[in-house]
């Protein structure tokens, strides 16, 4: 690659966003673009995670681009293999492998303001962009916490998303966690290991899941069913609503049906309301908690010695292999320190949390998007809705940045504002009022700084569009002009 050609776009990320914001350009006759991916194939999460069980937790016919539907998937939840192996078909069938440049992670981008480009360094060379398209995800860097004597464990350890187990007959297994990740591969260890222990530091509310394998002839849930229906799920996330308390209800149902200990029960009912942290969804994670060589350990793994897992608790646990499902950097994504605007990095900009305009620009940052980044991931719906939305939203500016005028940079004021009313949106709902800690949340400004806090429908009416009002200088030319900046998106109707 060499520095000298300055490309129209370069995205990072081939993931779920890259990919359909590669497929969107492509079929716009935007041919001149490039996809950075670090990694030595396209699909981003269903590449990385193949852990024994992983599935999606959203029903296929909704997980899946608008514009590019399958109609065949197996299941109900479709198998993080049919889903990675559909990302890896999307980018043969649309024409994207010219485009990817694969095992070239990202080192360092900056704004040229002289040349109004950004220059990239790459593990392969330089190039340059007149649009910098950020696709790398918020469930990518593997999250480990510090465990005291962990570099001293004889056996295996390692994270969900870095697995890297062999057969595990004859052995016994440590997980650490008890989120998505973990409800999923707790069974399907119980079925081969000699023994498991589950560390568990914070009960989930586990709800039923109702996975199936669909019949040949079945006929298929049309996305737009599927997408009224996840969008009905949204009022249960207000706090202290009657559709909250009825989830919560069905969940406490599922947990008597399924455990009839009441002492196993006490341990595994959550002290905070359902939604405050990521509801999982499982009909084997309860009964496998029952199995006679399987043991809930109630409290967090504290320490590590060379052949066993302390708990807080005291417990000693012999163990030969540890599995951490403990999540991912979320709210410090790590691309952040590579990327430099208008005289600080991304991260400095996102010190006290991650802010933006329309959860997509940046200030300080022209001609760049950001996918799947602040405020843009839902506690209720698809992914899909919210990056299909943000795609639209960046070829809508793209079409400004062709024009020729000033490069777009959206206003701090509308930042601001924008911000003001994500707060705003949030406060009344269970992440922020829940009783909990959770990875929606920033760990410094405490702001919620992952999620949209409304519907799905709404995001993509409010930020699927490009409106140039909100940025400095405004384009004029090609838009109206007749509004503060600052205003653009304080209000939006509830």
């Amino acid at each position: 690659m060499s520095s000298n050609r300055i490309h129209d776009v370069v995205i990072v990320g081939a993931g779920i966003a890259g990919l359909g914001m590669g497929i969107r350009l492509a079929r716009a006759g935007r041919d001149d673009f490039v996809i950075l991916e670090r990694a030595d194939d396209v699909g981003g999460t269903w590449r990385d995670n193949v852990y024994p069980g992983v599935a999606c937790d959203i029903p296929s016919h909704l997980y899946e681009y608008s514009f590019l539907p399958k109609a065949d998937w197996a299941r109900r939840f479709a198998t993080g293999g049919e889903l990675h192996e559909y990302l890896r078909a999307a980018a043969r069938d649309e024409g994207l492998r010219p485009h990817l440049r694969l095992d070239t992670p990202l080192d360092g981008a900056r704004w040229d303001a002289d040349a109004r480009c950004w220059r990239l360094e790459t593990g392969s060379g330089g190039l340059a962009a007149r649009a910098l398209v950020l696709a790398a995800g918020r469930l990518s860097e593997p999250r480990i916490p510090v465990v005291p004597g962990l570099d001293t464990f004889v056996g295996n350890a390692f994270h969900s998303a870095r697995w890297r187990a062999g057969s595990l007959a004859g052995l016994r297994v440590g997980v650490v966690g008890t989120g998505a990740s973990a409800v999923q591969i707790v069974p399907e260890v119980a079925r081969e290991a000699a023994s498991v222990v589950v560390f568990q530091r914070t009960p989930a509310w586990v709800l039923p899941r109702g996975d199936r394998a669909y019949e040949a002839e079945e006929p298929r849930p049309t996305r737009a069913a599927l997408s009224a229906e996840a969008e009905q799920l949204f009022a249960a996330r207000i706090a202290d609503s009657r559709p909250a308390a009825a989830l919560e209800a069905r969940a406490r149902e599922h947990l008597h049906r399924q455990v009839a200990d009441p002492g196993l029960r006490a341990r595994l009912t959550p002290d905070y309301a359902i939604g405050c942290k990521r509801a999982v969804f499982s009909d084997d994670y309860l009964p496998a908690l029952q199995l006679p060589h399987v043991t809930l350990e109630p409290t967090e793994l504290a320490a590590v010695e060379p052949g066993a897992a302390v708990a807080a608790s005291g417990a000693r646990h012999a163990v030969d292999v540890l599995v951490f499902a403990t999540g991912f950097e979320t709210t410090r994504p790590p691309f952040a320190r590579l990327v430099t605007g208008r005289g600080e990095t991304l991260a400095q900009h996102w010190a006290h949390g991650m802010t933006s305009h329309a959860s997509t620009v940046v200030s300080g940052f022209p001609n760049m998007f950001v996918l799947d980044g602040p405020n843009s991931a839902l506690g209720h719906h698809s992914a899909f809705e919210v990056i299909e939305a943000q795609i639209d939203y960046v070829l809508g500016a793209l079409e400004y940045i062709a024009a020729g005028l000033r490069p777009l940079e959206v206003t701090a004021a509308a930042e601001a504002a924008y911000t003001a009313l994500i707060d705003e949106l949030a406060d009344r709902t269970v992440w922020k009022r829940g009783g909990c800690a959770s990875w929606y949340l920033d760990e410094d400004s405490h702001r919620l700084t992952l999620l949209w806090p409304e519907r799905a429908g709404l995001f993509r009416r409010v930020n699927g569009t490009f409106d140039p009002r909100p940025f400095e200088p405004a384009p004029c030319g090609l838009g109206p002009c007749d509004a503060d900046p600052a205003e653009i998106g304080a209000r939006v109707p509830v």
